[in-house]
């Protein structure tokens, strides 16, 4: 079957008047696309995210947009033709275009290519065939089944952080692991064994499918839940993790801070990532206070820390 999608951009961000209108007209089903509401969830809602994909959030920059659909027949076409005088007369004019049921499920798929991390990295998505001349590990996602692709900075850094680390990490941890992208790299790359936990309850099984499509399965467990409130969880993940990666949002981070001393082993890791422009002082205060020593890095609008856990003992 096919469809036409109608796209109405809306002067200074205004959705709300659009939205109102379509709805005064009959129009049903509407999506709303907002760069500014989509920055902002992802640093207010305290979950344990992984990073959107860059493509997602480029597509969108500067965009407040309200689309919808109607079937692309002839009683679609003039359901929008009946509309166009009422939306010509707010000054609205809609673009439209016709989609397929396929182009539904497999439009994404565009922005997402083969991409260098690092010096030892390649992600590629699970349909791309493995280039025969690189020396690059392979590093294979279904990029539609959550967030965390590895193009996003704040990924793109802890992946590059950790590369010279995971051959002598026996023990990795990866709090809001999402994709189990970070996790998976460091298997990949020499670690023994990875630990993988978010708050997301398709986590599992998603990070899972993905380590799967790597072959490191049997080398990555992952734990759905709270570690910033679940007791029990925290201390079903253990300790003496040789890498501990925290890229989530700067709240998150700071609320699970005094718990991962008993975490990291003395002398590991942490990676703290996902941290956005305006918060790094806090975070970096934060760290000072409990003890770290740290690199910082800052790529784009992103900043990231690389600390020591302390001295052998």
């Amino acid at each position: 079957m096919e469809w036409l999608e109608i796209g109405i951009d809306a002067p200074d961000g205004d959705t709300e008047a659009l939205c109102t209108l379509l709805d005064s007209l009959g129009v049903e089903g509407l999506v709303i696309e907002d760069e500014q509401d989509i920055r902002r969830f992802l640093e207010e809602s305290g979950r344990f995210w992984d990073a959107v994909d860059e493509a997602f959030l480029a597509e969108r920059k500067g965009v407040s947009r309200v689309k919808f659909y109607l079937s692309a027949d002839e009683e679609g076409e003039r359901a929008l033709e009946a509309l166009r005088p009422a939306l010509a007369e707010a000054g609205y004019s809609p673009s439209c275009r016709t989609l397929r049921d396929e182009d539904w499920e497999n439009n994404w798929k565009q922005y997402y290519r083969p991409m260098e991390v690092g010096k030892r990295l390649l992600i590629l998505p699970e349909w791309e065939p493995a280039p025969r001349d690189t020396e690059r590990v392979p590093l294979r996602l279904d990029p539609g089944l959550i967030f965390g692709t590895g193009s996003h900075p704040t990924t793109r850094m802890c992946l590059e952080a950790m590369e010279d680390l995971a051959p002598r990490a026996k023990k990795v941890l990866d709090l809001g692991c999402g994709s189990g992208i970070l996790a998976i790299a460091a298997l990949l790359l020499g670690a023994g064994s990875a630990l993988g936990c978010d708050i997301d309850e398709a986590a599992p099984r998603i990070a899972g499918e993905n380590a799967a499509l790597n072959g490191v399965e049997d080398r990555l467990t992952v734990l759905a839940g709270d570690a910033t409130a679940d007791e029990a969880l925290r201390a079903a993940i253990g300790g003496g993790y040789d890498i501990v990666f925290l890229n989530i949002v700067a709240d998150v981070i700071l609320r699970l801070l005094p718990d991962i001393r008993c975490w990291l082993r003395p002398g590991g890791t942490l990676i703290v990532s996902g941290v956005i422009d305006g918060r790094e002082g806090e975070v970096a205060a934060a760290l000072r206070d409990k003890g770290y020593s740290f690199v910082q890095r800052r790529m784009e609008d992103w900043y990231s820390f690389v600390c020591k856990g302390g001295e052998e003992g």
